[in-house]
């Protein structure tokens, strides 16, 4: 009866909330809920404009804490007040690469055996969200996570082999992506997820080799350059009949894949368990028998490549080919905006932060440190520092991981919770390496309904999703799942007790930096004071907050 007490209410505020959602951003055509029909705008007297020493507001220190972590905790918000957003950022990037240290059963467990395979899968996921919720390295952490969205690995690869995937990542976070993609050409997750592993030439001297373009092929497309030529701010480059120009072509991608061809997974002085037969933490080396590389003469993108040369030669040819192509400084930039800031960033932001991609001030392309400050300092990003400046094109959907690190976060959780039934919890929707294919969980040129503005985020943001915001969290933490998990649920029910005011205050200051519009407030007074959401102060504080954090005025980043 526990768990029925407070979601009665669920089924229809969800569907209330589900429809003004999907109102608002066109793709229906009833009128959303009193608590849904505008967009986030702070209310009077509520927003903290006062600055600190480093001339940041709180209400500014809380707004950058969604775009350079995986939400707003107080300790966050004070140290970015108190240093200010470059001070910061610098102090960040000093910090030392954290990186994932699983326990021998991830590397090597029974796979006949059902419980060590699920407790090998889920520890990859688990102890990513760990890091999410507690980690000092926050931004490296949130710079990873959109590294992984659009160049991802899933369950194609085994559960050591997403360990050192992850720690892949986070070691070029803050690096050179000339020097990432090389990395990530012989790394053995990535060979196994998209098979350059077993991209052979076909020759005399092996008949049965066939090469496989796949990883090439997804290399231009989704990790450096796209489908299309732009132009510097990303804008897509047209013919003289106004049609899109093709960045590369069929051939190119075949004489790619020969380039690529000649790698192998790293020998093992000790023998090797069967679930780490690719050797994950090595990278790979290059095969010793000449024709298992393709050494013929190649032309790519226009460029020659001379015969005779080694695979590492070719993979180094490769990467400054890609790196001196136009198209990655704005390719690279929009991704890295849109999962850090903005969706729909402007042409000039992209262009702004693209020029930085190519030259770093000294001369260097890809310096990721350069990249990331150039994006979080940007005037547009900066802008809505102050209350009702921004433009309503700006913002993002909270996608479903931000939402429920956001939401803990908040709770003050340092671990992640673990169901006693079903083990580690996650984002239903966005559940960490569980992406479907090589696209991620969704493509960034997603659009909105009804609209040319890009929202990819809002395409996991579904029916589904919304009802797992309003009750899945709080069930579980009725049942257990936030043993041992550091959340602070009792100062929530402290205040519900208090009077809902004092709770609405309390959401307030925790998740919509001291800035909650009027609507929300009446809405959740209303639903506090007509709703019967059980005995227990705690469960009905926890249903009030999922409520509040479902609406559009928490689930839309501005």
């Amino acid at each position: 009866m526990r768990e029925r007490s407070y979601s009665l209410a669920a089924p229809a505020l969800a569907a209330a909330l589900v429809a003004g959602v999907l109102a608002g951003c066109g793709a229906g055509a009833s009128a959303p809920p009193a608590a849904s029909t505008a967009l986030p705008s702070p209310s009077s007297g509520q927003v903290n404009n006062t600055p600190a020493a480093s001339g940041m507001t709180r209400f500014a220190a809380a707004r950058v804490a969604d775009q350079v972590s995986f939400g707003a905790t107080p300790a966050l918000v004070d140290a970015l007040a108190q240093q200010g957003l470059n001070a910061w950022i610098t102090a960040q990037m000093a910090l030392p690469v954290t990186q994932m240290n699983p326990p021998a059963y991830v590397r090597d467990y029974d796979t006949n055996n059902q419980q060590q395979a699920s407790a090998a899968y889920n520890w990859p996921a688990n102890d990513l969200l760990d890091k999410a919720l507690a980690g000092n390295d926050q931004l490296r952490q949130r710079v990873t996570w959109s590294l992984l969205q659009f160049i991802p690995v899933n369950g194609k690869v085994n559960p050591y082999a997403m360990v050192q995937y992850y720690n892949l990542l986070q070691r070029n976070a803050f690096g050179n992506y000339g020097t990432f993609i090389r990395e990530l050409t012989i790394n053995p997750a990535m060979a196994v997820f998209l098979d350059n592993a077993s991209n052979r030439p076909t020759s005399d001297q092996c008949p049965s080799c066939a090469p496989n373009e796949n990883y090439a092929r997804e290399l231009m497309q989704l990790f450096t350059l796209g489908v299309v030529q732009l132009n510097a701010d990303g804008s897509v480059k047209r013919n003289a009949q106004n049609k899109p120009i093709e960045t590369y072509s069929q051939e190119d991608v075949e004489q790619l894949a020969g380039a690529l061809t000649g790698w192998r997974f790293a020998p093992s002085a000790t023998p090797l368990p069967s679930t780490d037969w690719s050797n994950a933490a090595v990278p790979m080396v290059p095969e010793d028998w000449a024709p298992l590389h393709d050494r013929k003469a190649k032309t790519i993108l226009g460029t020659p490549f001379a015969a005779n040369r080694s695979a590492p030669q070719d993979l180094d040819a490769v990467v400054t080919l890609l790196m001196a192509h136009p198209n990655i400084g704005p390719f690279v930039s929009q991704r890295l905006i849109q999962n850090l800031v903005t969706s729909n960033p402007t042409p000039a932001y992209v262009g702004r932060v693209a020029a930085v991609f190519r030259n770093n001030g000294s001369g260097v392309a890809g310096d990721m440190k350069a990249v990331i400050r150039a994006i979080l300092t940007d005037v547009e990003a900066r802008r809505g520092d102050v209350p009702g400046a921004d433009t309503t094109r700006f913002g993002k959907f909270r996608e479903p991981m931000l939402w429920y690190t956001g939401m803990l976060r908040g709770l003050g959780c340092t671990k992640n919770l673990v169901s006693p039934q079903w083990g580690p919890l996650a984002a239903n929707s966005q559940r960490p390496f569980n992406a479907a294919s090589v696209f991620g969980f969704y493509l960034p040129t997603d659009r909105a309904p009804g609209s040319n503005l890009l929202a990819p985020e809002q395409k996991i943001v579904n029916a589904a999703e919304f009802t797992s915001r309003l009750g899945s969290i709080g069930w579980n933490i009725a049942d257990g799942a936030a043993n041992g998990a550091g959340c602070q649920t009792d100062a929530l029910g402290q205040a519900y007790s208090q009077s809902p005011r004092a709770l609405i205050d309390e959401i307030n200051t925790r998740w919509f930096r001291g800035a909650m519009p009027p609507t929300l407030r009446t809405n959740l007074q209303l639903l506090a004071t007509t709703q019967q959401f059980g005995n227990d102060a705690n469960q009905a504080a926890l249903v009030l907050t999922q409520y509040a954090l479902t609406t559009p005025f928490y689930g839309i980043m501005k």
